[in-house]
């Protein structure tokens, strides 16, 4: 065994630089003057609709790309989708960046959607600026590529822009099951969503917080598995949830004093987004998106009714709030991409004992691991760790019945990766 000095010991790696408000602004103030971004607009006009908009993040990507001597490669995956808000068909288009790994087939996903909408959902014609909702999304996610592309990871890393999330999450299912078409094992999917101002519904002023939405049973467990997790109590420790403790974690060690608000639900109350179709295929996932929306700018109108200004106009957006929200993703993606992969499975053994043995497969790349435990009558974050070299080791005086056991990976430099919930053991 190792002490918990392991972290204090290692030589920490410089941070990623801050985000830039302004570069920020210049991608939310680009993608307004596309007009529409309705997935329903044209694809063929130079200067308006989503073709426009997307060939143009895809020139963003290759930009940056050029900067970092041809570390982001650009994809457009696509296929055409029906629905009830797609009912003659459409073809949907994601534009990726991909910045590879040494491992690629273990990935880090960060996504926004760059289409638009106003008051009618069918309405493909109508000015539809979607400066919070999604530019605000795409901007972080160039900016996240800006950023991290200046470093090498571990981990693959998918900047990911979407279309067809107000259609139906289209552009979200392409991607992931893209994900698992290609046999990639995904660390993480941060979707960002309206993440770009402060004031809300009323002149409720929410700047220093952000929401972070992550799912509790998980979506991709059937009846059994999700019996089972509830016989462990794990309803609190599933791969999403660990993921929203991490970006947690990580927001407290940057500067700024923003607060990220573990909301546990896997979106707004009836709504979704983007990452729910990661979560069905059982990919760890979560949404950030504003402490107070303002829905008099969303999905409206251009229009001022009884002094009331409706509309999603970039005039509303706190670009200082959004480079807030930039700096946690990005912190969190140099976090997770660095460290190993989390242990696929954590199995206890302490029936009628005072003691309880952990024990884990070895992941590939891993300096060592660290065993986390808490008391299951209290909150959710983690109260004690103990740092080890080898897949097993017996927890003495912690007994199984009062206690909530988990387990991560370390890298050399002490990098952590998400922590695995333990549970009984299935294969050992």
């Amino acid at each position: 065994m190792i002490a918990l000095a392991l972290l204090a010991a290692a030589t920490a790696a410089a941070p990623p630089p801050a985000p830039s408000p302004e570069r920020l602004k210049t991608t939310v103030s680009a993608l307004v003057g596309f007009g529409t971004r309705h997935t329903l607009s044209t694809t063929t006009d130079p200067k308006r609709g989503i073709g426009a908009a997307r060939t143009w993040a895809a020139g963003e990507f290759e930009r940056i790309g050029k900067d970092c001597g041809g570390c982001i490669t650009v994809e457009r995956i696509s296929r055409t989708v029906t629905g009830a808000r797609a009912p003659d068909g459409v073809r949907i288009e994601d534009v990726l960046g991909i910045q590879p790994g040494r491992d690629p087939n273990r990935v880090v996903i960060i996504g926004g959607h760059i289409d638009s909408r106003v008051t009618d959902i069918m309405d493909s014609t109508s000015d539809a600026p979607g400066a919070n909702d999604d530019a605000s999304g795409v901007a972080v996610v160039l900016e996240a590529a800006r950023l991290l592309s200046k470093k090498k990871f571990d981990a693959t890393i998918v900047y990911a822009v979407f279309s067809g999330e107000e259609q139906g999450l289209f552009g979200g299912a392409l991607l992931a099951d893209t994900a698992k078409a290609r046999g990639w094992r995904v660390t993480a999917m941060l979707n960002n969503d309206i993440v770009g101002n402060s004031i809300g519904q009323g002149g409720v002023k929410d700047a220093n917080r952000v929401r972070v939405f992550s799912e509790g049973i998980r979506a991709s467990e059937d009846m059994v598995e999700q019996l089972r997790r509830r016989g462990e109590g794990g309803e609190d420790d599933g791969p999403s949830r660990a993921l929203a403790k991490a970006i947690d974690g990580v927001a407290a060690t940057l500067p700024g004093n923003f607060d990220v608000v573990l909301d546990q639900r896997p979106d707004r109350f009836g709504r979704g987004g983007d990452h729910e179709p990661f979560l069905k295929l059982g990919y760890p996932a979560v949404r950030f998106s504003v402490g107070a929306e303002n829905w008099d700018a969303q999905h409206q109108d251009l229009r001022t009714e009884n002094r009331t200004v409706y509309g999603d106009t970039i005039d509303r957006m706190d670009l200082a709030y959004l480079a807030h929200v930039a700096a946690i993703n990005v912190a969190t993606i140099d976090r997770l991409a660095a460290a190993p992969a989390a242990p696929a499975e954590v199995s206890l053994v302490g029936d009628l004992s005072r003691d309880t043995k952990v024990s884990w497969d070895a992941v590939p790349g891993a300096a060592g691991y660290r065993v986390h435990w808490r008391r299951n009558d209290g909150t959710g974050d983690w109260t004690k760790a103990l740092d080890v070299t080898a897949t097993a080791t017996t927890l003495k005086q912690v007994p199984v019945d009062d206690h909530f056991i988990g387990v991560s990976a370390l890298a050399k430099d002490g990098t952590e990766s998400l922590v695995t919930f333990g549970g009984r053991a299935t294969r050992r």
